[in-house]
């Protein structure tokens, strides 16, 4: 798996973090002050990049979490199924296939360019 380690008190909103083995996106960070005999604590509310379920923590601010790896990258669309969509990267020339969601269905055409995320072994199409 490709990821770093961070304390909670450095994410911020927009990054990621992992989340019960999930890549996650985080929405919101709220921080409580230390108590007498305690320390600071941060509530994170995230949403999964590939299930798009919704995640909530509680951890110290001084925590060590674990931070993926993200790659964004560019591919073309090289033929279409119902089903997937065989693509090939722009940089490496890998071909793959993805499963082809339902929005994205009459925007993609053989041909066309997209951009994908590749995180811990998994790969989205984001745009077109």
């Amino acid at each position: 798996m490709a990821w770093t380690q961070q304390e909670v008190r450095e994410l911020k909103e927009g990054r990621y973090m992992i989340i019960e083995e999930e890549p996650c996106r985080i929405l919101s960070i709220q921080m409580s002050k230390p108590g007498k005999h305690g320390e600071a604590k941060a509530r994170i509310d995230a949403v999964g990049l590939f299930d798009g379920s919704k995640r909530s923590v509680v951890f110290p601010v001084k925590h060590k979490v674990q931070v993926p790896l993200i790659g964004k990258r560019q591919a073309q669309v090289l033929s279409m199924t119902d089903a997937e969509v065989q693509l090939m990267d722009l940089e490496t020339y890998e071909t793959f296939a993805l499963p082809l969601d339902a929005e994205l269905k009459g925007s993609l055409s053989p041909g066309t360019d997209i951009q994908y995320l590749d995180a811990m072994g998994r790969r989205r199409i984001t745009r077109t």
